[in-house]
């Protein structure tokens, strides 16, 4: 597709950057990222060797752990190590180079100019904001690099069919999201098969297609690469087990109910309205200029699309795959504005205005100091704690109190991961990695939840031993143990509360 690039000028160009380089810059705040920091500096102290049973929680202490991000956590904890006091700083560089990275990658995929991809960067990774912290942007970066040497190997390239097995190798070690990577080879593989059948039954139709149709050797090979590949996943400390883990966690019903992010999306809170419209705008932009028969991007995107509706946590994955049809689209929409508006072509310099200011009202949107609060979260991460929710407060006053809470702590779910860093020395009732595990007459999570019913199921503090809790304040079980005459306050914030059990 022709383009001028005229249109686009260095004030322009930069604002897009800036912007760009603000959103990929992301403060820690994902709950989970902290036990991935405790996992990979211990791993490190280990001789990077993983730990057979949770060394973390005292309710499951015996599960035998799989963890599937070993990898990863123990490149963060590198990081982290290495860099002293600038090691928090120096993982939130990396996973902006991850963020970067994927989205860039996924945008080549495009063959338009670079501006019309880096806008469709731009709002892809606008719309992603509220997922950026998360450590699944290993698996879009991933995602990102399958796609791009299948597309390689659709367009005449052979030599980067060979390079995906290493890759699902590395990415089954980094992140248990290689599933995705599996399920576009196949879907690759098997839309490929029907093409081709297609245009041997009626050769007349090849034409009618406006991406390359492989050879049935092509398509052999392509078969033998993702056998390989899903071969490959298997290279990793748990073999099999890795597998069993994920397999857990996906079919677990009451993780996938309870969890936020495994829950179904919806439309009616500010992350389901910005997706939703991102929706919205891409099938009409769709409708208005697409007009190409691209059987393998068509589903690719629906299969991203259909995963994104059922699952929260796998929107990032379709905003992904849809930056190069967002760039397609926003091309064509330029062509056909300077078909139908003469001035973009006499006067550029206005629209250039309107694009600067659009850019520059979004960018502004972002807040005047993110940036500053990006740096604060990783030099000086606990003055930067005490604005978000996480009880950074009450933790400190754990620290300078130790000796007056007890042994066996009673969390809220979402603390766990962020004490796990914070309060080395204790061990967690329950924390992201174990809502579906399960043994004996242990069902954590059930457990947990039963807390919090009403009536609550208070048998389960005795069940496991349980002298101590830190809850957030106001929640429903707040509520219950203040009113136990054996659970005492001794400290409470507008954030969270500490109960200690008083000794008969």
């Amino acid at each position: 597709m022709s383009e001028r690039k005229d249109i686009f000028y260095p004030s322009l160009n930069l604002l897009l950057a800036f912007f760009l380089l603000n959103v990929v810059l992301q403060p820690l705040t994902d709950p989970d990222f902290w036990w991935h920091l405790r996992s990979g500096v211990d791993l490190i102290h280990n001789g990077w060797s993983p730990p057979a049973t949770d060394p973390y929680s005292h309710t499951l202490p015996d599960w035998p752990w799989v963890n599937h991000s070993w990898l990863l956590d123990g490149i963060i904890g590198m990081v982290y190590t290495s860099l002293g006091p600038f090691g928090l700083l120096g993982v939130i560089l990396l996973f902006a180079g991850i963020r970067a990275a994927a989205f860039i990658l996924s945008a080549d995929l495009s063959r338009v100019g670079w501006p019309y991809r880096l806008l469709a960067v731009a709002g892809a990774l606008w719309v992603a904001r509220p997922f950026l912290g998360a450590t699944h942007m290993t698996t879009l970066l991933g995602l990102a690099v399958v796609l791009w040497l299948s597309d390689r190997y659709l367009t005449g390239h052979e030599a980067p069919l060979w390079v995906i097995p290493p890759v699902f190798l590395l990415w089954a070690n980094l992140h248990a999201g290689f599933p995705a990577g599996l399920v576009v080879l196949l879907v690759i593989g098997c839309v490929s098969a029907v093409a081709r059948l297609v245009v041997t039954r009626w050769p007349a139709l090849a034409d009618r297609i406006d991406e390359p149709v492989m050879t049935w050797v092509h398509i052999r090979r392509f078969t033998w690469c993702t056998v390989a590949s899903g071969l490959a996943t298997f290279a990793n400390p748990y073999g099999w087990r890795l597998h069993e883990e994920i397999y857990q966690t996906l079919s677990d019903p009451l993780s996938m109910t309870k969890v936020v992010h495994w829950q179904t999306t919806t439309f009616t809170d500010p992350t389901g309205i910005r997706y939703g419209v991102d929706l919205a705008a891409l099938a009409l932009a769709a409708a208005l200029f697409y007009r190409r028969v691209e059987p393998i991007r068509l589903a690719v995107l629906t299969t991203c699309l259909v995963t994104s509706l059922l699952h929260w946590y796998l929107i990032p994955l379709f905003l992904l795959v849809s930056v190069p049809l967002w760039a397609d689209l926003l091309a064509a929409c330029t062509v056909r504005l300077r078909a139908a508006c003469p001035t973009m072509q006499t006067y550029p310099k206005r629209w250039l205005l309107v694009m600067t200011l659009i850019a520059a009202l979004t960018l502004g949107a972002l807040g005047p100091g993110h940036m500053q609060q990006v740096a604060r979260s990783g030099l000086a991460p606990e003055q930067f704690f005490r604005r978000t929710w996480y009880p950074i407060e009450a933790i400190q006053w754990v620290q300078a109190n130790r000796h007056l809470v007890g042994a066996r702590l009673l969390n809220h779910f979402d603390y766990g991961g962020f004490l796990l860093w914070w309060l080395p020395d204790v061990k967690v009732f329950i924390d992201g990695r174990m809502p579906y595990w399960n043994l004996d007459d242990r069902r954590i999570f059930s457990d947990y939840l039963a807390l919090f019913k009403n009536p609550p199921a208070l048998g389960v503090l005795d069940k496991y031993h349980v002298d101590w809790a830190l809850m957030k304040s106001g929640s429903r079980l707040d509520t219950t143990l203040s009113g136990l005459p054996d659970w005492q306050v001794l400290y409470r914030d507008r954030k969270a509360t500490v109960y200690v059990k008083r000794r008969k």
